[in-house]
């Protein structure tokens, strides 16, 4: 989705001198998701402006305010904060530095700080296409979908994803069930990380064995242990989340059905583009599927296998989402 800023004709400010610095989550600037997507958006700003990309790793939640400080130190122009996790740290950091510009990914604040743009998405949006989408592609009338932690940045991708399989029943009569998940009482399966592959491998077999046949985890990386237990068995598909998984894990493409894109690069290169113009401002930024924020992704080798009339619902739905004809979320 960054091609929305890579390919504006528009003029763009000069960042030459400035510098854009990025704190991880947990997951590692390499996670092929969350923190990678997000860091797309320094390249961009690197490579569009002239602004200078850096990036600290956390290795565990107690980084968070040691690599927030390090890049204090260094006097960076904006400091990219990656994360729910990291909104407590951030908050901390810019009442303490309320002239250092912050910009926080998955995080608003209210009341808002001046310095601080919060980076949010709906989510449940695209999570909603997605549902519609494995409700009318499932064979066994089963499919799934997990969590890393049960935190709202996380479970706001299952609720959409849930309603979209119910809105899918209502619409066609069917009884589609959606393991791993219950928007109504909240509960359902969680890994309690972002790293392990090792247990999205394993509730991925769970979900796999109780019938699912098509499985979107939520977990950043772990979702490509889930990835993996799908390709040897052979017989389920998988939809990625954050960025487009058929480009990000190209080894899993023959599984991945589609994925629920989230532009925090876009978002992030329009906080950097803000700072060089010198007209940033704190607040909250939402990705919506109306301005492109959030999205599917193609269905990319699996397209044929995507029957047309399923295509053309999927897209007046999303059109009758952005009329509000269609309603998502509490």
């Amino acid at each position: 989705m960054a091609e929305q800023a890579a390919g504006s004709a528009e003029a763009l400010p000069s960042g030459a001198g400035m510098k854009v610095c990025q704190v991880t989550d947990a997951g590692g600037i390499d996670d092929k998701s969350f923190n990678a997507t997000a860091y797309k958006g320094v390249v961009e700003a690197a490579d569009k402006m002239g602004f200078e990309g850096k990036y600290l790793e956390s290795q565990q939640q107690t980084d968070y305010e040691k690599n927030i400080n390090a890049f204090l130190e260094e006097e960076c122009d904006l400091i990219v904060t990656v994360g729910f996790l990291l909104g407590d740290a951030t908050a901390a950091a810019a009442t303490a530095n309320p002239d250092q510009k912050f910009a926080i990914v998955d995080f608003a604040y209210d009341p808002a700080f001046e310095n601080v743009l919060g980076l949010t998405f709906d989510t449940d949006q695209a999570g909603f296409l997605a549902g519609y989408l494995a409700a009318g592609m499932t064979k066994t009338g089963k499919v799934g979908t997990f969590g890393g932690m049960q935190i709202p940045t996380v479970t706001i991708f299952m609720d959409g994803f849930a309603e979209g399989v119910a809105y899918y029943n209502q619409e066609k009569g069917t009884e589609v069930e959606v393991l791993g998940w219950d928007p109504e009482t909240q509960t359902g399966l969680f890994t309690g990380n972002f790293e392990s592959t090792d247990d999205g491998r394993a509730l991925g077999e769970t979900l796999m064995d109780e019938g699912a046949d098509i499985i979107m985890p939520v977990a950043g990386p772990v979702g490509l242990g889930t990835a993996a237990a799908i390709m040897e068995r052979g017989n389920a598909y998988m939809i990625g989340v954050d960025y487009d998984w058929y480009v990000s894990a190209p080894e899993y493409a023959s599984i991945m059905l589609t994925s629920v894109e989230k532009g925090m690069d876009v978002a992030v290169f329009e906080a950097a583009k803000a700072v060089a113009a010198g007209n940033f401002a704190g607040g909250a930024y939402l990705g919506t599927l109306e301005n492109g924020g959030v999205g599917l992704a193609e269905y990319h080798d699996l397209d044929s296998m995507v029957p047309a009339d399923l295509k053309a619902e999927v897209e007046a739905l999303k059109a009758m989402i952005i009329a509000g004809d269609v309603k998502v979320g509490k």
